[in-house]
């Protein structure tokens, strides 16, 4: 089975054009993504084919389906744009999360370099994100956890996917999230489990944070994480309508000018290899 690897800002994923393929996806995901035993990512990425134009399936390192990744879409942009299967720079894709509008940008030599994506409007209320959080309406900002003995205060976002941001002003790299982030992961709150983000905001204005994803662990960049932290921020009144959200693996400038506008994601995507994987 031929597979291509990509990353959107380190956020690495295996590309395989599934539209005539049927595999135990799931299972697949749990082999190939295994840093030393397998191909190693941070999830499979299918090319399928949607009812009316091309799909996105996204499978994380343990087997769960992903209702967004914004890294994940930029990749698939480029592969599908690299390999010849759409021809447009604009175009829509289908995800379990909804239809995504898509634009790709090309550097000097005429590849896809950057691609920015429409993902959607935010969804703040308790149950939308979903989260368990009695008495509280939307936005939920500032909701106190206290976990692993840290007191965070968490303010919800949905991207298609559920989101906890913690705002902070300690530096993120000190942050404990290999041990606070699956606490917050897989607290009772979130019936679904959550995403959750830790972000400390610069006298710039731009944003550092590092993110601890659902069914994966610590990423190096997640493109609806970084969402979710600009329309938190905005909340807040931290940023206005753009914030640049610096991660460890490279920056991703996020667009959202408030109320019922979607969110805008735009950040550099590169391919590194393909291969073949056994069946």
């Amino acid at each position: 089975m031929r597979f291509t690897k990509y990353h959107g800002a380190g956020n690495d994923f295996i590309i395989i054009d599934a539209r005539a393929l049927e595999r135990p996806w799931s299972e697949l995901s749990q082999s190939m993504c295994i840093r030393h035993f397998g191909v190693g990512a941070d999830g499979i990425i299918l090319v399928a084919a949607g009812e009316r134009r091309l799909k996105m399936r996204m499978f994380n390192p343990d087997g769960s389906e992903a209702e967004a990744c914004g890294n994940g879409l930029r990749c698939f942009v480029k592969y599908v744009l690299d390999e010849g299967i759409v021809h447009d720079d604009e175009f829509t894709v289908d995800t379990v999360g909804g239809p995504r509008r898509v634009l790709a940008f090309r550097g000097a030599d005429g590849t896809v370099s950057e691609v920015e994506l429409c993902m959607g409007t935010p969804r703040l209320a308790p149950e939308e994100i979903p989260a368990v959080a009695p008495g509280r309406t939307a936005p939920v900002l500032d909701l106190p956890l206290e976990v692993g003995g840290q007191l965070l205060a968490l303010t919800l976002v949905s991207m298609g996917n559920p989101h906890a941001v913690a705002f902070t002003g300690e530096d993120p790299a000190r942050f404990p999230l290999t041990t606070i982030g699956p606490l917050v992961e897989q607290h009772e709150m979130f019936p679904a489990r959550t995403n959750f983000e830790v972000v400390r905001m610069q006298q710039t204005g731009d944003a550092d944070a590092r993110v601890w994803e659902r069914g994966v662990g610590e990423t190096l960049a997640c493109g609806s994480g970084a969402c979710a932290i600009a329309v938190a921020a905005r909340l807040h009144g931290y940023c206005g309508n753009e914030l640049r959200v610096h991660l460890p693996g490279g920056t991703l400038t996020i667009s959202w000018s408030g109320d019922k506008e979607e969110v805008r994601l735009r950040g550099p995507v590169k391919r590194v290899f393909a291969g073949d994987w056994p069946d």
